[in-house]
């Protein structure tokens, strides 16, 4: 029985926990050919808790100097973005604003889809403790203009926030999200008409963009029991001219090869390179993994601007605040790879001639003491997503 099954305990539980999936939606969830032993499967196997003793954890999180590492020396630069920016449609039909962390803006053949949208404060249940930005939204939710699609690739506080679906729940646009995540969305607001549930390798039709729901190696929750109840995603995005990928959450896994033979080769992949660690290997990737996934999604061959996502915005693990930007440099360059730089906020064209790619970050990062900026370190446990995760240190 639920922890929260009688309408009393129900209305105890924190609107930031969503809702559990139920009559016909868990009843597709248990048909899914993904869904086994009572929870979503992985492609291939993943361990989705951390490894390792809390004890080794605490030495590493709470040392003086490593959380000194993990965050910047002073403020992030922010592109103001405008309307200004926005008004004029891309001129190659393609632009990508990356808004910090994994929420990305893409204009793609004259439509506009926003990733995993996050202005919320805190990536938590609660406003009052949690990881909290290290910089500010570039641009309020409410001047970004209309969007056509928000699509959303798992449940986790940092990529599905509820501050943000409440402002856009009035809006016109379609919520298009993986399988079990809708039910989230309906306790806050959002109208099942304008919901798009999908499991892996399923499509939907919005304004003429083919949006699909591709594999991820991740897990889900945000409640207290994380049943494994709703799906996370990567996503393709295919419209008449252009195609664009977003990883979401994700480890490494081969089915990257098999998700570019179907939907690539993409003009841009936003790819996760952050909040990775040795303590949870199989569910999110490294800058190199990264390249590695973006390369497999191109056939094998450099093709297409890799944006690094998923890092920069909120302290989430205890890998240094610059070390992903600096790791996906080195990788990019190792490859002979296009990737785009830019500070949050400031739109590209990915086959434009002035695609950003300076390390903006190096101003304010704090090398590691005796060590090459980018070198590899040893990172630890991460905190549970279910759970408030562990106060940031501020912006000094």
């Amino acid at each position: 029985m639920s922890r929260f099954s009688s309408p009393r305990l129900r209305s105890l539980r924190p609107p930031a926990f969503g809702a559990d999936p139920a009559g016909e939606r868990l009843a597709r969830i248990r048909r899914s050919p993904h869904f086994a032993n009572g929870s979503f499967q992985n492609p291939m196997g993943a361990r989705t808790r951390p490894s390792g003793s809390a004890l080794e954890f605490a030495k590493i999180y709470f040392r003086k100097e490593e959380r000194a590492l993990r965050a910047p020396s002073g403020l992030i630069p922010v592109h103001a973005t405008t309307l200004a920016d926005l008004a004029e449609p891309p001129a190659s039909g393609l632009r990508l604003t990356w808004m910090g962390h994994s929420s990305v803006l893409t204009e793609i053949d004259g439509r506009r889809v926003l990733f995993d949208p996050v202005w919320g404060e805190r990536c938590s249940p609660f406003a009052f403790v949690g990881p909290k930005r290290l910089h500010p939204a570039p641009v309020p939710l409410a001047a970004l203009g209309p969007v056509d699609a928000v699509v959303i690739s798992h449940d986790h506080y940092d990529h599905l926030d509820l501050p943000s679906i409440k402002a856009l729940a009035d809006t016109d646009t379609v919520f298009v999200v993986p399988l079990g995540v809708g039910a989230h969305l309906e306790r806050w607001g959002v109208p099942a008409d304008r919901l798009r549930e999908l499991d892996w390798h399923e499509s939907t039709d919005v304004g003429g963009l083919t949006l699909t729901a591709t594999p991820a190696r991740h897990f889900c929750g945000r409640g207290l029991r994380n049943e494994q109840h709703t799906l996370w995603a990567s996503w393709s995005v295919r419209g008449p001219e252009h195609r664009v990928f977003h990883s979401g959450d994700t480890g490494y896994f081969p089915g990257f090869k098999d998700i570019g033979a179907q939907h690539g080769p993409f003009d841009a992949t936003m790819i996760q390179i952050g909040a990775y660690s040795d303590f949870w290997p199989d569910i999110h990737m490294r800058p190199d993994e990264g390249m590695r996934a973006h390369l497999d999604l191109q056939g094998g061959r450099p093709h297409g601007v890799l944006l690094p996502i998923h890092w920069a915005t909120f302290n989430l693990a205890p890998h240094p605040w610059s070390e992903p930007g600096e790791g996906t440099l080195a990788a990019a360059r190792a490859e002979g790879a296009a990737i785009a730089l830019p500070i949050p906020g400031e739109p590209f064209e990915p086959s434009s001639d002035a695609v950003p790619d300076a390390p903006w970050w190096r101003a304010i990062a704090r090398p590691p003491r005796g060590a090459a900026q980018g070198a590899p370190r040893a990172c630890g446990h991460k905190p549970t997503p279910s759970a408030p995760g562990h106060e940031v240190a501020e912006v000094s």
